[in-house]
């Protein structure tokens, strides 16, 4: 089949646009778009590259067909059509991401914890970074955020500090659009893959008594919060069974504050009908201590609460590692 213009649709698909353009030789055609990830298949195409005019040229339609067959058995996201052998032998790093799948599907079995976080990091931005050898980047990203879950709750934009993932001195317009790409599709995939994590956890809390799986609860809240870059206030509302009826987030703040309103509590509480909450927020420093201004806020919740006969089972302050609960320490 073919789009517009006659331009078959798996080269649209592929995010190339063609121009037709009358040449010194004759008709040409122009191609645009993505081109620096479909390279190497324009090239076997016939393709020329035009460096005045940034951009690839055909010189026949036949041409066109070739190239459009080469992109109807690509291969899998962000891996390259084929070996990449560079001028005076092979690059150290070719062959090395199959070598890393199959390392990670042998110790599946029995210890996929074997391989190393910058491994495992490394693993997955073989799926959104283009033909680049991915160690560094994943090394890099680790040393920014400190840790595997550090990374994966960092704001997507802070993905781009990773010079090894944006290569920002590059001067070549057609390596900068793929680093763009590439930055793109990673913070796609990690906030996607932390999404994931959060829903897996909430499943184990879902529909059934939150107090008698005060361990699943944590492991719940310590994959939301714990590495969370700013404090954020949550309510978990329960129901008079104490099941989950929903978790939300009340405020966002800074680095080292949140606003809570009590009446604000009130109000979510008596619309959702719930019989109890669980307050719960962050320290991103990483030391859950509940601060005096933390004490004070949830007696006024306690208090404002009673009138409406909602109960107020616990306040739990997540840490990195470690979490407190007002109720264990008699702090209410």
């Amino acid at each position: 089949m073919s789009a517009a213009g006659g331009v078959p649709e798996r080269i649209v698909e592929a995010g190339l646009e063609v121009t037709a353009e009358a040449g010194p030789d004759g008709p040409r055609l122009l191609i645009t778009g993505e081109t620096f990830r479909w390279k190497e298949q324009i090239k076997r195409a016939g393709g020329r590259w035009d460096a005045a005019g940034q951009r690839w040229v055909l010189s026949s339609a036949g041409q066109l067909a070739v190239l459009a067959a080469a992109l109807d058995a690509p291969p899998g996201l962000a891996e390259a059509p084929q070996a990449y052998t560079a001028q005076g032998g092979t690059k150290h790093y070719h062959g090395h991401r199959e070598r890393l799948r199959q390392r990670f599907l042998e110790a599946l079995p029995a210890a996929p914890e074997s391989l190393p976080d910058y491994e495992l990091l490394e693993l997955l931005l073989f799926f959104s970074v283009y033909r680049r050898d991915t160690k560094p980047a994943a090394k890099e990203l680790l040393s920014i955020f400190g840790s595997l879950g550090g990374v994966l709750a960092a704001e997507p934009a802070r993905y781009g500090e990773s010079a090894e993932l944006v290569r920002p001195h590059s001067t070549d317009e057609e390596r900068r659009a793929s680093y763009a790409q590439d930055l793109r599709f990673t913070q796609i995939l990690l906030k996607a893959i932390q999404e994931v994590a959060v829903r897996l956890a909430r499943e184990e809390i879902k529909e059934r008594p939150v107090i008698g799986s005060w361990s699943a609860l944590i492991d719940y809240l310590h994959t939301v919060l714990a590495h969370a870059p700013s404090e954020q206030f949550r309510i978990l509302f329960l129901d008079r069974k104490n099941i989950l009826i929903r978790d939300e987030v009340q405020s966002r703040g800074t680095v080292d504050h949140t606003p809570l309103y009590p009446r604000e509590v009130v109000k979510r509480a008596l619309e959702l009908s719930a019989s109890a909450i669980i307050m719960v927020h962050n320290h991103p420093s990483g030391d859950p201590t509940p601060s005096q201004a933390d004490i004070d806020m949830t007696r006024q919740v306690v208090q404002a609460l009673a009138p409406v006969n909602v109960t107020v089972h616990d306040h739990v302050v997540m840490g990195k590692n470690r979490h407190v609960s007002f109720r264990s320490q008699g702090l209410f």
